[in-house]
């Protein structure tokens, strides 16, 4: 599969039809995702990370790119990968890890090493060195974390962060955890381009995100959560 395949699943969608891309965290469940029909994937670094028993945040990076490897091997359909804030690679090495993983998109946060928030022109800067380095054979999803991140005034500083990053090349724009209420005012300031939205539990349902702008919808480590939630208590397991 390709980046252009992924691209145009974004694009020409009913405003009440957002593209909805499952997290799975192994191979078993990028094959149950894809068995229950969705066109593409987008891997969790806190899914894969749980997965492998890591903290959010520590998983090393030569297992996140194999565990995203596993998973490309595993179903037919594009994978997009959340790489974090990018493990401190310089541009070019990132885009042939990701070339090798087999994944045909990326998903980087503007969340730095220390979990403060990246200078968003230096970002911008290096997510124009990621583009320039992978040309229109990657999709990039740039994520801003202003909203987790409790940063003051986080709408302005959303737009704003949104709109640097897709000036620097990004496919899509992803303020993840942004209120329903804001998703209108990012659609206003982001035109055409794509923005993802994160479904949370109780959140509003899917068409309605889109009616309010959201482009494609995920779940961060949503997914893996719910699966351990339903997991068959001991006592039941004795009735088999």
């Amino acid at each position: 599969m390709t980046a252009q395949a992924l691209r145009a699943l974004h694009l020409g969608r009913p405003a009440d039809v957002p593209l909805v891309l499952p997290g799975p965290w192994d191979a078993a469940s990028a094959r149950a995702f894809e068995a229950a029909g969705h066109p593409a994937l987008a891997t969790p670094s806190a899914g894969i990370a749980a997965s492998l028993g890591y903290e959010d945040g520590e998983t090393p990076p030569a297992e996140m790119f194999a565990a995203v490897a596993r998973i490309v091997r595993s179903v037919s359909v594009p994978v997009t990968a959340d790489l974090e804030g990018g493990y401190g690679l310089p541009a070019a090495e990132l885009v042939e890890r990701v070339r090798e993983s087999g994944a045909v998109g990326v998903n980087l946060e503007d969340t730095g090493p220390d979990r403060t928030l990246r200078d968003p022109r230096a970002h911008a800067d290096w997510l124009a060195e990621v583009r320039a380095a992978a040309g229109p054979d990657l999709f990039l999803n740039a994520r801003v974390d202003v909203y987790i991140r409790r940063t003051p005034e986080a709408l302005e500083a959303a737009v704003a962060r949104s709109r640097l990053y897709a000036e620097a090349g990004a496919d899509c724009v992803y303020p993840i955890a942004a209120p329903p209420a804001d998703l209108p005012a990012l659609r206003a300031a982001l035109g055409d381009l794509p923005l993802n939205v994160l479904a949370v539990p109780g959140g509003p349902p899917f068409g309605e995100l889109g009616r309010l702008g959201a482009t494609r919808i995920t779940f961060g480590d949503g997914l893996l959560r719910r699966a351990l939630e339903n997991v068959t208590p001991l006592h039941a397991l004795r009735d088999l």
